[in-house]
Order: structure tokens, then C-alpha cells, then sequence
């Protein structure tokens, strides 16, 4: 595809859980807008296959995002290698789909530990890292299912409302050096949607959205370039869907 946001070229962009759907679509996006990106994921097999060695374009690191440990180790070797970040985006997430009375406390750890504390880690250590430079762009990954409560997803729901409010504190905090949005996907046909719900069931849904289908992982990866580029220079503090009208 041809860039659409030159200033992109060169830039340092961290991506997280980059080695499927959206963060991969995401990920190709940036390459092909010339930046330089950095592709965190905690699955090993799954990102030597999408980005089977480090390049100049792509430069992957297995790395679970809830372990603040192992995410501090990351990035010394982000700031060793490339010198700090220009953006980062927090993408990296579960959902489990259960009755909230059969949440087990393992289940509701987990999933509020990659994510809920694993894109605070993300996003202070991306933050400490630009404030320190010339500022940048974090974008979080919310979801509409923190706008307004979905059945059997209240683990999920829970961490994506916090992950809202999170990137609207960051905003208040860090301006005008760094702009922090949270992007807020309705329902997207990743590897992860594909695996909770029949054939069936995403017709039901598809039937409830006003454009009548889920998003492609490309489509929100368009957003995310827009937001990391001098063009969203002015927006900062949003949450934003991309729902196909799904909260109209």
C-alpha cells in the first residue's frame, strides 16, 4: 500500500500482542508506513511466524505484559537498541466468555493481570521512555465493552472500563508532551472472535450492527496509524469506538 502518513517513516512504534489479529494488522500497517516497529508478544511460536526474524522494519521480543519484570527487561533493550519510542500501543489482551457466576478467582486474575495491568506496565514504561525524549503517542486498547456492559464478559468489561479511564487520566497527565487515547473496537473478526462464537452466533450479532459486520483487523489498524500521525496531533484524551454504529 502506498504510506499515507510520510512522517511515520522512521518513527519507533511498540506493538503488543503483535503476533495476531488486530496487533498484527496493526503491526503490518505501521511497516508498511515506514516506521520501525517493535512486536511484543507472549507467544513464542505464534510471532516467529508472523516475524520470523528481527529486520529493520520488525524487531520482535516474547514478552508476557503482565509481568512488570520481564516488561522492564523489554524495554532496556528497546532503549539499548533503538533509542527510546516515538509511539506505543497497548493491544495485548484476553477475554474468556463465562457467566459471571462461574468466574473462577484464576480466571478474573488473569485476565484483569494482561489486561488491565499489563497495558499500565505498557503504557508507564512507553510514557517514562517519551517524557524523557521528545514526547510521543500511547494508545490503549479499550473496547465498547467498556463503554456499556455485555453479558457473560464481566472480567473483560471490567478491565476495558478501567482501561478507558487510565488512558483519560494519562492525557490530563502528560500533556502536551505525550497524547494518550483509548481506541474502542466493537466486534472485530480476530482469532480470538472467532474462537468464542459460531457461525450462528456472528450472524446474530452482524444482524444488530448497523453496517451489518464485524470490522476487519486492517480497519482498526487504520485508526491506529491515524492516531499515531502529526494529523491527530490535536486529539488526546478520547475514547474512541469503531463499532460500525454498534452504540448509536
Amino acid at each position: 500500500m502506498t504510506p499515507r502518513y510520510p512522517e511515520l517513516r522512521g518513527r519507533r512504534v511498540l506493538v503488543t500482542g503483535a503476533a495476531s489479529g488486530i496487533g498484527y494488522a496493526t503491526a503490518c500497517r505501521f511497516v508498511a508506513e515506514g516506521a520501525r516497529v517493535i512486536a511484543l508478544d507472549v507467544d513464542t511460536r505464534a510471532l516467529a511466524a508472523s516475524f520470523p526474524r528481527s529486520s529493520e522494519s520488525v524487531h520482535p521480543i516474547v514478552v508476557d505484559v503482565a509481568d512488570y519484570g520481564a516488561m522492564k527487561k523489554a524495554f532496556g533493550e528497546i532503549e539499548a537498541r533503538f533509542g527510546g519510542l516515538d509511539a506505543a500501543f497497548a493491544n495485548a489482551g484476553i477475554s474468556i466468555r463465562h457467566a459471571f457466576l462461574d468466574i473462577t478467582i484464576e480466571e478474573w486474575r488473569r485476565v484483569v493481570d494482561v489486561n488491565l495491568h499489563g497495558v499500565f506496565h505498557t503504557a508507564q514504561l512507553a510514557a517514562r521512555s517519551m517524557v524523557a525524549s521528545d514526547g510521543g503517542v500511547v494508545i490503549l486498547m479499550g473496547s465498547t465493552n467498556g463503554m456499556s456492559a455485555h453479558p457473560y464478559y464481566a472480567d473483560y468489561n471490567a478491565t476495558k472500563a478501567g482501561v478507558i479511564l487510565l488512558a483519560r487520566t494519562m492525557a490530563l497527565e502528560l500533556a502536551p508532551k505525550v497524547r494518550v487515547n483509548a481506541l474502542c473496537p466493537g466486534y472485530v473478526l480476530t482469532p480470538m472472535q472467532r474462537a468464542e462464537y459460531t457461525d450462528d452466533m456472528l450472524a446474530a450479532v452482524n444482524a444488530r450492527i448497523p453496517l451489518r459486520r464485524h470490522a476487519a483487523p486492517e480497519e482498526v489498524a487504520a485508526l491506529v496509524a491515524f492516531l499515531a500521525s502529526d494529523e491527530a496531533a490535536y486529539i488526546t484524551g478520547q475514547h474512541i469506538p469503531i463499532d460500525g454504529g454498534e452504540t448509536a
